[in-house]
């Protein structure tokens, strides 16, 4: 190869890191100014994720509260949210780049494919994490929240120091209070963990439609292995809820409901695929060798006949 030849081969490639290069530092600036938008908004953000917090509280006759137990704590929070709630603001515009720079390599019937996956993705992750704000925190909240409580001393019920009665017992003055004493970086991570474990699990049914697209699993393999599923479900379960049976029940059924749905999914794929196979002719061959082994499967008993007749 003469070297005009090679520096003609090395110019697409230096082209498309130029571009990649364009579109990463287009998507950090947009992210950047997404930041700065939602920083402002930070604190009205934290007041709308500790709602199902502060509704349990207040329906047990509790103040609402949270207390940062160091002087950064609650700008650090803040960052945080800016930074999350940024990126989900600008992430529209910074797949739309990513969108830009993958489109031209793919033929235009790839591109029909994947453009619906990258428009249901986010309202996907959307739903998920509306359903763990509506639905998980608030169950998740009553019950770790239900465990605060008067607990009479020991003493108290014993007798020590004084007579025992009813009372006494029962005396709050005499007890010993549990309470929840809310940090804000503690809760913070545990509802961030809560929405977007539950918008990437509502992912799963675009992973493996888009999977099956590309003939990495048929609806057979997954269905073969639905077994396993269930246990990696619920081992998922454990992993990215706490220690709650009730959260973790519900995340096994949601999740366990969007397999069975990819199922679908991906057998809908397969017989699209089918259907376009046999209007391009691919099975032509197929349907040929079919119809010359029934002709055969004819003309081999008046061969034997005719055999027979011979003899």
């Amino acid at each position: 190869m003469s070297e005009s030849e090679v520096e003609n081969s090395t110019a697409p490639l230096i082209e498309h890191l130029t571009e990649l290069r364009t579109r990463i530092i287009r998507s950090v600036i947009a992210f950047l100014i997404g930041v700065i938008i939602c920083f402002p908004f930070a604190e009205q953000i934290l007041s709308f994720l500790a709602e199902p917090m502060a509704n349990i509280m207040r329906a047990r006759g509790e103040e609402a509260q949270l207390f940062f137990d160091a002087p950064q704590d609650a700008f650090f929070a803040y960052v945080k949210i800016a930074v999350l709630f940024g990126f989900a603001l600008t992430s529209p515009y910074i797949g739309m780049q990513m969108w830009r720079f993958v489109a031209p390599g793919l033929y235009k019937e790839e591109r029909g494919a994947f453009l619906p996956f990258l428009i249901a993705s986010p309202l996907l992750f959307i739903a998920g994490g509306a359903f763990a704000y509506y639905v998980v925190m608030p169950l998740a909240m009553n019950f770790f929240l239900g465990f605060g409580n008067v607990i009479p001393l020991l003493s108290s019920m014993l007798g020590i120091g004084g007579e025992v009665t009813p009372d006494v017992v029962d005396d709050a003055d005499n007890g010993l209070r549990i309470f929840y004493f809310g940090s804000i970086k503690e809760y913070l991570t545990l509802a961030i963990k809560f929405i977007v474990a539950f918008g990437i699990c509502f992912q799963l049914p675009v992973l493996l439609t888009l999977m099956g697209k590309a003939g990495l699993v048929s609806a057979k393999g997954l269905g073969e292995v639905r077994k396993y599923a269930v246990i990696a479900i619920l081992v998922l379960a454990a992993v990215v809820t706490p220690p709650d049976v009730i959260t973790q029940g519900i995340l096994f059924v949601v999740v366990y409901g969007l397999y069975e749905i990819s199922i679908l999914l991906v057998k809908l794929v397969e017989i699209k695929r089918e259907k376009r196979r046999r209007e391009e002719g691919y099975y032509d061959d197929e349907d040929v060798s079919k119809d010359e082994g029934d002709d055969k499967e004819e003309v081999d008993p008046l061969i034997e006949e005719f055999d027979k007749d011979d003899d």
